[in-house]
């Protein structure tokens, strides 16, 4: 039965799972979703988190369950993976697009906040996308959102911090 569906089969589905902190984004944009295995005995997906402790892991593994299961694959699990580390550059152009519309800056592609801490100083507003802003707390709502102002439009707005 599971060697009839396809990995891009599988991402199609898993596109419903969305971020439990930014609905708008899926876990495949979003870059987490890292691997999907399908063998005659089921179907296993690998999950790098952004965060090492973050909290929605076990959430968005429930939901991918959740999908799988809704799509009739039975026999399924959700590992997590460390071996490679999530880096926002994993976010997809589609998913950038959708934490802009969502009112979040999106991170610089290429870019790594630890060699590079002025990308986190400085980012593109999502509103008015002006770019003459201030950082005013490297520690947001999340572990992966920091604050910003603009001094155009004069809203806060929070930037998905690089990693």
């Amino acid at each position: 039965m599971h060697n009839s569906i396809t990995k891009e089969e599988v991402l199609t589905w898993l596109e419903e799972v969305k971020d439990p902190e930014i609905p708008v984004l899926s876990l495949v944009d979003l870059g987490v979703i890292t691997a999907v295995d399908i063998r005659p005995e089921g179907v296993t997906i690998t999950m790098t988190p952004t965060f090492v402790g973050c909290p929605a892991m076990d959430m968005m593994k429930s939901d991918v369950l959740e999908v799988l299961h809704k799509h009739g694959i039975t026999h399924a699990e959700v590992q997590v993976s460390f071996r490679e580390p999530w880096t926002s550059d994993k976010i997809s152009t589609r998913g950038r697009e959708a934490l802009k519309s969502f009112g979040l800056a999106p991170p610089p592609s290429g870019k790594n906040l630890f060699t590079d801490i002025d990308v986190l100083e400085h980012a593109t507003c999502p509103r008015c996308n002006g770019t003459n802003t201030e950082l005013k707390s490297p520690f947001g709502p999340t572990l992966c959102r920091s604050i910003h102002y603009c001094l155009d439009c004069r809203e806060a707005f929070e930037q998905f911090k690089p990693v």
